[in-house]
């Protein structure tokens, strides 16, 4: 691992633990796939920096735990856009 992939990891483990951020909000944000982030947090954050990653890890686990009411809020979402569309 160069210098640079432990800059990214960091700065992704940063991030995610200040915006309380998804994998998706983060890859977003970088410019980067949900895969890297994804590996980047879980793989390479807890052997550079075992703090940081205890605080990136508390996130990951809660938005695991809230993922399917974000699911059903935007399938809410999509079908009441369907309806405002139909009605006009």
């Amino acid at each position: 691992m160069n210098g640079s992939e432990k800059e990214r990891c960091v700065l992704l483990g940063e991030y995610v633990a200040a915006h309380r951020a998804t994998v998706r909000c983060a890859a977003k944000e970088f410019g980067i796939s949900k895969s890297t982030v994804h590996k980047d947090l879980t793989e390479r954050l807890p052997k550079i920096s075992p703090q940081l990653f205890i605080s990136v890890k508390e996130v990951l686990e809660e938005n695991k735990r809230e993922r399917h009411i974000r699911g059903g809020i935007a399938t809410k979402h999509k079908y009441e856009q369907q309806f405002k569309k139909a009605v006009k």
